[in-house]
């Protein structure tokens, strides 16, 4: 089955150059972009509808407007059940030592990455994918 990455950012240019860099690294895998944490729920609730896997990866932007990732990831632990949990990275402009804490605490996160996203970080992205 092939790899399934979604990269979840309000800037179109972020999204192109993470999508790029990590196209670079892995074209195998398949890249799907969101520009509003709503769509990536409705997504993912489709996903549970029709029994169909989650992204293998979820790359997400905190600082959203409308839902920020925070929110996500409180509905979205919600909406995962017992499913197998997709592998999320924080993409962030910005650096917050307490969103730093906060991820680095998170269940669901694994890891905090500074934008651009560099190809180090792209690797160890597609690194957490093996054990899929």
């Amino acid at each position: 089955m092939k790899c399934e990455v979604y990269i979840v950012d309000d800037d179109m240019v972020s999204q192109f150059a993470t999508r790029y860099t990590l196209e670079q690294a892995s074209p195998h895998c398949k890249f799907v972009t969101f520009d509003n944490m709503e769509a990536v729920l409705e997504m993912l609730q489709r996903h549970l509808e029709n029994e169909v896997q989650f992204p293998q990866v979820i790359l997400l932007d905190l600082t959203m407007p409308g839902m920020g990732g925070w929110e996500f990831l409180e509905l979205f632990e919600r909406l995962i059940q017992d499913r197998p949990k997709p592998n999320i990275f924080i993409l962030s402009a910005f650096q917050s030592s307490k969103d730093r804490i906060r991820a680095k605490e998170h269940p669901l996160i694994q890891g905090f990455f500074d934008k651009p996203l560099s190809k180090v970080n792209a690797d160890k992205i597609l690194l957490s994918l093996a054990g899929f």
